[in-house]
């Protein structure tokens, strides 16, 4: 098969396919919009109910927590506070150990210096006590024969009487050397006494100090766990509150369109379209023929027997389109088959359909009256020329125009 050959083919198909879907589109039903209804309207009141009803239950629980988070807080603050009171607590006890510690150091320096003085005074002691013993040892051991030496080896009276008074100084001098000396250890010993009481009393009252810093701390540790419990239980209330106040905000939202959606239905309701028997008008004002006629016809294209659901009217490209009818507009748009066209609800489950227009003139919902202009005339879609295809439908099914329209 030739390129121009298969070329033709392809093109014989893709015509036969919108034949097919012409065919199709003009034998089939076109969707309508849903009409309002009492119950459609009772059936959201009801859900709206039910919601106003869950959000009251929602509200009081949220009251609930909202309480419990305010009370969580207070236990949370009297706890803060009574941490705030222990690191005060803990920074005097802090000091005062510290001062303790200060003068516990300078009294073990006062020991040791009064240890060293009394280890002077002991060695002093012991030497003037040996040097002592060897004199009267040997005063002892010498006798009279080493006085009357001395008495004898003086130069005069005199001298041999400041030799005796020398002879019995010795002795004097020894014995209050050694009281003094041993009442200087005494009242060293004394003093070191004094100062290793004052010591511990100064250890014993910082060894209360750090116990009950100790105390403290503990005290500090347990109420610092409370608070992280609370602080805990305080997010998980917050996040509890957040998160119905997310339902109800959801659940306002959801009544909010529910009370739109009932609205707009009683504004339909009110304003629905009831067709009142009246004639329509014919919907090309400029010309009064028709082309083809509704019911079983030769297909134009197929020139095969096929149903023609409405009737075509010729008219030159551009000219009006009237609606044949008051009624709403529920659609205005584009196909390939019909192109562009509109359809109108006139009540009573009666609806006109206007095809392949050149232009629009009107919009999905908006209302149009009687002999008003609605589009042109044109050839889009699948059509053999300038013309207009006009529709009736009642109940779901197509109708002859000419019983509503007249030449």
């Amino acid at each position: 098969m030739n390129r121009v050959a298969f070329r033709l083919k392809i093109r014989h198909v893709i015509a036969l396919v919108l034949i097919l879907s012409f065919v199709l589109i003009n034998d089939s039903s076109v969707a309508f919009a849903d009409k309002p209804t009492n119950d459609y309207i009772k059936e959201k009141e009801s859900e709206i109910e039910k919601a106003q009803q869950e959000q009251k239950k929602l509200q009081s629980n949220i009251s609930g927590y909202k309480k419990e988070l305010q009370n969580l807080k207070n236990q949370k603050a009297n706890l803060d506070e009574y941490v705030s009171q222990i690191d005060d607590a803990l920074v005097e006890l802090g000091n005062n150990i510290e001062d303790l510690s200060s003068k516990i150091t300078a009294k073990e320096i006062e020991i040791e210096n009064v240890k060293q003085e009394l280890a002077e005074a002991q060695r002093i002691e012991r030497e003037q006590y040996e040097a002592m013993k060897v004199r009267i040892r040997f005063m002892y051991e010498e006798g009279d024969t080493y006085a009357l030496e001395l008495l004898f080896s003086s130069n005069g009276f005199a001298d041999a009487l400041n030799k005796a008074d020398y002879i019995a100084s010795i002795s004097e001098y020894d014995r209050k050397k050694l009281d003094e000396y041993i009442l200087n250890e005494q009242l060293i010993k004394a003093i070191q006494e004094e100062l290793e009481s004052q010591e511990q009393l100064l250890q014993e009252q910082k060894s209360s100090l750090e116990q009950e810093q100790q105390e403290q701390k503990e005290l500090q540790e347990i109420a610092e766990a409370n608070i992280r419990e609370l602080q805990s239980d305080i997010a998980e209330t917050a996040e509890t509150i957040e998160s119905i106040n997310a339902k109800i905000k959801a659940q306002n939202a959801a009544i909010e369109a529910l009370e739109k959606a009932v609205e707009e239905e009683r504004k339909k309701l009110e304003n629905q379209i009831n067709y009142d028997g009246g004639t329509f008008r014919w919907p090309v004002p400029s010309c009064h023929s028709i082309s083809s006629e509704f019911g079983n016809r030769v297909h134009p294209i197929l020139h095969t027997a096929k149903f023609h659901n409405g009737i075509d009217i010729p008219a030159q490209a551009g000219k009006d389109i009237v609606a044949a009818y008051d009624g709403e507009v529920v659609a205005a748009s584009y196909t390939s088959a019909m192109g562009n066209y509109v359809m109108i609800d006139h009540g009573s489950s009666i609806y006109t359909i206007y095809m392949h227009c050149s232009k629009l003139y009107v919009k999905k919902g908006q209302m149009v009256s009687k002999g008003e202009t609605i589009a042109a005339v044109g050839k889009t879609g699948l059509a053999t020329g300038n013309h207009l295809h006009f529709t009736v439908r009642k109940n779901g099914e197509y109708q002859n125009p000419l019983n509503y329209v007249s030449p």
